[in-house]
C-alpha cells in the first residue's frame, strides 16, 4: 500500500498544500478555497481517500480521488490557477506563488505519477490523507 499525505493551508482565494510520500515532499498543490464542499466551487473535505486511475476526456489518463462525500469526478490534474482552472480537483504544482496559484504543474504531476502509477500497476492500493497544517 502506498500512502500519500496532503497538508493544507486555507486562504480566502485558494487552498495551498504540500503533498508528501514517506514524510518527504513530492510537490506542492493548489485547490479552490473551502466552501463547505459545494460542487464546482470548493475543495474537497479533509479525510482519507483512495486514488485510482481514470481516463478523462479532457486530461487523458489521470489519478482520480474516489469516495469523496457528495462529490464525484475529482481528479488530480495540471492547473496553475485554481479559481479559473479547477472545479473541485487538486492540482500539483512545482511551487506555490500565491493562494491558489502555482507554477510548473505538469512537472509536479509527473513526479506524483512516478510514485502512484507503479504502485497501481503492481496491484497496490494508493491512499491520500488530507489534513490541515498544524493539525495531527
Amino acid at each position: 500500500m502506498t500512502e500519500l499525505r496532503l497538508i493544507r493551508t486555507y486562504h480566502p482565494d485558494g487552498t495551498n498544500g504540500v503533498l508528501q510520500h514517506d514524510g518527504k515532499p513530492i510537490c506542492q498543490t493548489i485547490e479552490l478555497p473551502w466552501r463547505n464542499n459545494r460542487r464546482m466551487i470548493s475543495c474537497i473535505p479533509e479525510g482519507r481517500y483512495r486514488l485510482i486511475r481514470r481516463e478523462h476526456f479532457k486530461h487523458g489518463d489521470q489519478l482520480a480521488v474516489s469516495g469523496v462525500p457528495g462529490r464525484e469526478a475529482i481528479l488530480i490534474h495540471p492547473a496553475n490557477f485554481a479559481l479559473s482552472e479547477l472545479q473541485g480537483c487538486i492540482a500539483p504544482v512545482t511551487k506555490v506563488i500565491a493562494p491558489g496559484k502555482g507554477v510548473f504543474s505538469r512537472v509536479a504531476l509527473e513526479r506524483l505519477k512516478d510514485i502512484a502509477y507503479p504502485a497501481l500497476e503492481a496491484g497496490e492500493e494508493v491512499w491520500l490523507t488530507i489534513v490541515q497544517e498544524g493539525v495531527l
